[in-house]
């Protein structure tokens, strides 16, 4: 009997550039000229991919990549998913968990 290997999908993070496994990154979606953290990846809605690290956060907001990605062409408020990466990663802290993506 063969055994089925289950493939989890893979995205690239607009930040930096590199392909993970979207249980390593958070999708984002465009709502109301804000950039709005979708970490249950259920919001309608194009959405982009970025590992929850601010220095990815930063590199895409330097690269204005969140737009192209969203295909929006107005400008995007990031705070909210800078927010929502840095309360993670505080969360993460305290409770002693290594962060792959280290800032």
């Amino acid at each position: 009997m063969a055994r089925r290997v289950m493939i989890e999908p893979v995205r690239t993070c607009i930040g930096c550039r590199t392909r993970a496994e979207t249980s390593t990154l958070l999708r984002v979606v465009a709502q109301g000229g804000e950039v709005v953290p979708d970490p249950s990846a259920t919001l309608t809605g194009r959405g982009a991919w970025v590992h929850p690290a601010a220095r990815c956060v930063e590199n895409a907001v330097k690269r204005s990549a969140f737009g192209r990605a969203l295909r929006v062409n107005a400008p995007l408020g990031t705070g909210l998913v800078l927010a929502a990466v840095l309360v993670q990663k505080n969360m993460e802290a305290q409770l002693g968990i290594p962060n792959e993506q280290a800032d």
